[in-house]
């Protein structure tokens, strides 16, 4: 199904905002500018602009136009991972793609128990030697080609962006982080890690800010040399 005109332009918008093109308070385009940027009708582009507002990007002041958010203004706090190893080393191998439909991983993705899902598990190297366990669980509708060859899949989030046009990066999500010991088996195999050596779990939740779905639930399993993370707080 074809990507209705106003959640391009919104996205296109969205996107132009985070990549700080404007700056907090900056007044932003007018519905008439937006009109002939896009060549659509008014009723398009004030639907995007509403979206925009309503996520909070935007504020519209009557009588003074539309501006970007200053709400979005303030402490920003980023976690990030911090490769310990030059990233041009980094290769994906996918070992599998399952459909599944467990009551638990169906919970999880708010489906339905007579909907199904694709399990896709990834193993990446750091110059030849594995560190990252990969589990995915997408929904079914989200996988176009599941009998494609398996390499298909090395970059989930690729996958979205030129099936559906989603861009997973902007999308929200909850993650959490866990010391586990000992790993499952197949992690503890996956990654050459003993009972006693410890991994870092990471569950993610990614949901769709159109519909509200979830996009995609994964499990991530990190040998523990690699991790290391950085909190950087900017005012």
């Amino acid at each position: 199904m074809a990507e209705p005109k106003y959640q391009k332009i919104k996205n296109d918008l969205r996107q132009q905002i985070i990549s700080e093109k404007f700056e907090n308070g900056d007044k932003f385009y007018t519905e008439a500018e937006l009109v002939d940027i896009y060549g659509v009708s008014s009723i398009t582009v004030i639907r995007a602009i509403k979206e925009l507002v309503s996520d909070g990007y935007l504020v519209r002041k009557q009588g003074k136009g539309t501006f970007i958010s200053r709400a979005r203004k303030g402490k920003l706090v980023e976690f990030s991972d911090m490769e310990l190893f030059p990233i041009e080393t980094d290769t994906v191998t996918v070992l599998s793609i399952q459909k599944g439909n467990d009551a638990e991983y169906l919970e999880k993705l708010g489906l339905p128990k007579t909907e199904y899902y694709y399990k896709i598990i990834r193993l990446r190297y750091a110059d030849g030697s594995p560190y990252l366990y990969h589990q995915s669980y997408i929904p079914r509708y989200y996988i176009l080609n599941p009998e494609a060859d398996l390499q298909h899949f090395k970059s989930i989030y690729q996958r979205f962006k030129l099936d559906f046009n989603i861009h997973m990066s902007e999308e929200p999500f909850i993650e959490t982080n866990q010391v586990v010991i000992p790993s499952p088996k197949p992690v503890q195999e996956a990654l050459n890690l003993s009972p006693t050596e410890a991994s870092i779990l990471q569950i993610k939740k990614t949901q769709s800010s159109v519909t509200q779905s979830i996009l995609e639930y994964t499990e991530t399993y990190k040998h523990w040399k690699y991790y290391k993370f950085e909190i950087k707080a900017n005012s």
